[in-house]
């Protein structure tokens, strides 16, 4: 996640990928990434970022014969916070892992966790992505300005959703819009959804005037025409999507999110290394360089103790903006 001004911070059913408890070495398997009875949890509901997030890379790392069978499994609540407290209870579990993000971060902050991704073992940032601001197809809002405009007027009246508590990053981008545009952040109505899944569904059925998510989040919904991409968060406009930035449109702000891996604290250095080596071996494979293409993700790589400190990082400047905003 990029900090490009002082406000612009950084920025299906239930599936469980089923096999055997313990994982086997197929013939054409990297046994130096083998981790029997690896587990990937979600701490939010199917369907959103971090969901999408760990599905891919599950599945990226089988295709590419790194590992076999991982099981992904969803423990939603309190905007993450609830997986954050089972993983670092699997204190010394080096076969566990757990997608996160900036929305944790967040919900660490507004839900005052007593765990905080400080307890945890980092692993690697992978990916950064921009928001977008979407309506439905039917919605009277057919640009950014018509938005805009109708928000401003009577901001409690235009309810916006986003996939993440408050504090997360789909709640951070139209607080920080709202600001941009002269609208106290405190007079805007936002409901938060427990993951872009929810949160799609409230978009169509007109429950929200407009929301916020991750690009990747909607793209079949935005090219079947089913939701209306009024623009996008970033400080550039993302390929291959008919959508002005926010500066296009005359906000003076931008924000970008990001997504990585976490696991249980106390791992031994041979345990959290052999997590390390297998994520950076998904990175450089041909699977996962076509994913992150597809899903309009930005290569955002780090890896061990850096990412520690950026999380470290990313725990001030989300605490500051929140303050910055009387939030």
């Amino acid at each position: 996640m990029r900090m490009r001004t002082p406000l612009a911070l950084l920025g299906a059913a239930l599936l469980v990928l089923v096999g055997p408890p313990l994982l086997t070495t197929g013939s054409g398997a990297d046994t130096g990434t083998q981790i029997p009875g690896l587990r990937f949890m979600v701490p939010n509901t199917p369907g959103g970022g971090y969901d999408i997030t760990a599905r891919t890379a599950a599945k990226n790392a089988e295709d590419a014969g790194l590992t076999h069978n991982i099981e992904v499994f969803n423990l939603p609540g309190a905007g993450g916070t609830v997986g954050l407290t089972r993983l670092v209870g699997e204190h010394g579990n080096g076969k566990l892992a757990m997608s996160m993000g900036l929305g944790v971060v967040g919900a660490v902050h507004t839900n005052k966790s007593p765990r905080t991704l400080g307890d945890t073992t980092p692993i690697a940032r992978l990916t950064e992505e921009q928001d977008i601001v979407v309506v439905g197809k039917d919605s009277p809002y057919k640009t950014i300005d018509d938005l805009v405009a109708a928000w401003k007027k009577d901001p409690a009246e235009l309810p916006v959703g986003g996939g993440s508590s408050p504090g997360g990053p789909d709640h951070l981008a139209p607080m920080l819009m709202a600001k941009a545009a002269g609208i106290e952040p405190k007079s805007v109505n936002y409901i938060p959804f427990d993951g872009g899944g929810e949160l799609l569904a409230s978009i169509l059925g007109d429950k929200v005037a407009f929301g916020v998510s991750g690009v990747g989040e909607y793209l079949d919904q935005i090219e079947s025409g089913e939701l209306r991409l009024l623009a996008v968060t970033g400080p550039e406009r993302v390929k291959g999507l008919d959508a002005p930035t926010l500066r296009e449109s005359g906000l003076d702000t931008d924000f970008t999110n990001w997504r990585g891996i976490v696991a249980p604290p106390g791992l031994t250095d041979a345990e959290r290394d052999k997590l390390v080596t297998l994520v950076e071996k998904l990175h450089d494979s041909p699977e996962w360089q076509e994913s992150m293409k597809k899903n309009g993700w930005d290569d955002a790589f780090l890896t061990g103790e850096k990412f520690g400190d950026f999380l470290d990082e990313q725990d001030k400047r989300v605490d500051s903006v929140l303050k910055e905003l009387g939030l």
